[in-house]
């Protein structure tokens, strides 16, 4: 007999979470509410650029082992590009010192005991210092866990924490940020060589999976908003969805809920799910990035945090970004111009005058990974033994990342495929 999984939501869990059921012998229908496929993780066509931008700029790691498998399935590995080896550039634009870290390509974190790779003005003492975060819990914060001050933490630990976390990251999960160190630094250069989709998110991640699902007899539809759930006996029988249309569903047909936190709450009463959120900001600029500019830019003393040169554009990704989102656009423009005129090499390398722009605000673009809110993270299993979650809001492990999105479809399909 023929077995179905419908797959509510569109993202990047909900599609990850469909390729699995998939290969395991499902025909997949996914059901998206909005008019787009992708959610936080599409590419789309800007008109103020007149380019093709990606909602927001994502940085993957090599050690990202759950997207890579992911793209890989659906035949799209390639697309994921970047250096040879794990280095990254920054730069300081209050003294424009600028320097390289070189974590090399080995299993353990060597580059630590060479000088000439740390981050300058580093000894070996500094990093030792931050061992209490690496097994450190969740229920505690990372201020009070490590000295959240120096020119370590001000040059790396700081301007990685944010970024992973999406907040302050003193007020932030040491857990959540302990699992970032031993996933990536701990592990040595060969888990932190950067990646990054060079030809689009929509390219590589999305627009391949939907490819695979049709390929295997599944569909995936937009305009399709689930309202409510129809259930007997501790499964689903039934779905929804706008218009009062209602799916039946038959006896191995299953279901997974990748959907944002507060629709989930409302389709399954009692439900648990993180309640505070913080604000991503992304700035695209349509202008070719300047010779020998880094793909991938830490900005340390300004507005701009990342910088990431891409063909035809440089981009520039804010996190915690809520004290921007009310910001005057073209104000906003010109600040985080001024900050990239100095991060590229001067205003030599750059024009004065605003090239064209564009200005993407997700106001609730992470759950806020403090320690009270990643308390709320429900894990996969339902009170219903056909329906499983997925979403990078749900308990990963992992700060809400691309990384911990995949993770989250992974986790729904195992644990549907252990119970069938």
């Amino acid at each position: 007999m023929q077995k179905t999984a419908h797959i509510i939501g569109a993202g990047i869990s909900g599609l990850s979470a469909g390729v699995r059921l998939a290969n395991s012998g499902y025909v997949v229908h996914v059901h998206e509410a909005t008019q787009q496929i992708g959610g936080r993780c599409r590419s789309y066509y800007d008109a103020a650029t007149d380019l093709v931008i990606d909602n927001g700029n994502h940085l993957l790691l090599s050690a990202n082992h759950h997207v890579l498998a992911y793209a890989k399935t659906i035949g799209s590995e390639a697309g994921l590009v970047g250096p040879k080896q794990a280095q990254f550039a920054f730069v300081d634009i209050r003294t424009d010192q600028r320097w390289l870290l070189d974590l090399g390509n080995g299993r353990l974190p060597l580059w630590v005991f060479d000088e000439s790779r740390r981050v300058p003005d580093t000894a070996l003492r500094d990093y030792l210092a931050l061992s209490p975060l690496i097994w450190a819990g969740t229920d505690k914060t990372i201020g009070s866990t490590i000295a959240c001050k120096g020119t370590l933490y001000d040059r790396l630990v700081q301007p990685l924490l944010l970024a992973a976390l999406n907040c302050d990251p003193p007020e932030g999960s040491a857990g959540l940020a302990g699992a970032i160190v031993r996933e990536t630094l701990l592990a040595g250069g060969q888990a932190c060589r950067p990646l990054i989709a060079r030809d689009g998110l929509s390219g590589v991640l999305i627009d391949p999976a939907v490819k695979y699902l049709e390929g295997k007899g599944g569909s995936v539809r937009i305009g399709r908003e689930l309202r409510g759930l129809q259930s007997s006996g501790g499964s689903v029988t039934g779905l929804t969805f706008g218009g009062d249309e209602t799916i039946a569903l038959g006896p191995d047909d299953v279901v997974v809920l990748a959907v944002p936190p507060r629709p989930a709450a409302t389709l399954l009463p009692g439900l648990k799910v993180p309640t505070k959120f913080r604000a991503i900001v992304n700035a695209h600029f349509r202008i070719d990035p300047p010779r020998d500019a880094p793909p991938i830019l830490g900005v340390i003393g300004g507005l701009v945090e990342w910088l990431f040169a891409f063909p035809q554009r440089l981009s520039v990704t804010i996190s915690n970004g809520d004290r921007l989102v009310d910001q005057p656009r073209e104000e906003l423009a010109s600040a985080i111009w001024a900050d990239v005129r100095k991060a590229a090499g001067g205003p030599a390398e750059l024009p004065a005058q605003l090239p064209p722009w564009q200005i993407v605000r997700e106001r609730r673009a992470t759950f806020e990974a403090t320690p009270e809110q990643n308390a709320l993270r429900p894990g996969p299993k339902t009170a219903f033994k056909n329906l499983a979650l997925a979403g990078d809001w749900t308990d990963t492990g992992l700060p809400a990342t691309i990384e911990g999105s995949v993770r989250s479809g992974d986790r729904a399909a195992d644990l549907i495929l252990a119970s069938r």
